[in-house]
């Protein structure tokens, strides 16, 4: 299928880690320029190299998403490269393990400037081009922890739903100007993330990793993780022509984990 895509730019944040490489991939293969962002310069290589196939144009930035002090350096570089930004993925690294009773200052800023501001700053960059081609899209990743918080993860699902509420506001602003704007919601998509989440409760609960796998899977009605795949194609609608009527809205990609409505 046809996502009437060809030859738009995409920034993708986040492009070396799974949910990242796949969207980068997906986009890809509908004829979109990619430039890549992300902090890790091997992952970037990584992702660059699963391009290669696709043929199309590619540009790679490494970027500490909490130096906002910066965007205007990366975007000039990717702009100069591929052309300005009409599709943009909105995608940050899961912050550590984290109790809601316990406030790290330094953490909760730090997390702030990288998984929040970041997302907002570069997005208000981006944003004046696509209301003046009178085309844009804006997809943010966040969790399913922005509809039923998981334990532990305070800063994630506290920082990741501020965006779900900055997103449905910009979405309203901008709908008229033909930029849509939406949230993508992951459940458990087997990615190193996911399993590092698995690892870490294991060995709170003294239980093997595959056995806490084995019990999460239980819980989602497709009996099953997702792969990074299903997510992309997911996010590749979202930023096609086809999607142009639809925008505030959170897609849940989770296998039906989530059960409230």
């Amino acid at each position: 299928m046809d996502l009437g895509i060809k030859g738009k730019t995409a920034l993708v944040l986040g492009a070396g880690g799974g949910l990242g490489s796949a969207v980068c991939l997906a986009l890809a293969r509908e004829g979109v320029r990619i430039a890549l962002a992300d902090v890790n310069a091997d992952a970037l290589d990584a992702t660059r190299a699963r391009l290669a196939e696709t043929g199309v144009p590619v540009a790679a930035r490494v970027w500490d998403l909490s130096a906002v002090d910066r965007i205007d350096e990366h975007l000039a570089a990717i702009e100069a490269a591929l052309g300005p930004v009409d599709i943009l993925f909105n995608n940050t690294g899961g912050p550590a393990l984290s109790p809601a009773h316990v406030c790290q200052e330094d953490v909760w800023e730090q997390q702030f400037r990288a998984m929040a501001l970041s997302v907002m700053a570069i997005t208000a960059k981006v944003l004046p081009g696509m209301r003046e081609r009178r085309w844009g899209r804006i997809v943010t990743s966040a969790s399913s922890g922005v509809v039923a918080p998981i334990p532990n993860l305070a800063v994630s699902n506290a920082l990741r739903l501020a965006l779900v509420g900055w997103s449905k506001t910009l979405a309203r602003e901008v709908a008229s100007d033909g930029v849509t704007v939406n949230v993508v919601v992951p459940g458990r998509v087997a990615t190193p993330r996911v399993r590092f989440l698995d690892e870490a409760k294991a060995k709170r609960d003294g239980m093997s990793a595959n056995d806490v796998a084995a019990q999460s899977m239980a819980s989602i009605p497709a009996g099953r993780y997702g792969t990074p795949e299903e997510y992309a194609h997911a996010v590749a609608f979202l930023a096609s022509a086809g999607a142009s009527y639809v925008t505030g809205t959170q897609l849940r990609v989770d296998g039906g984990l989530l059960a409230n409505i």
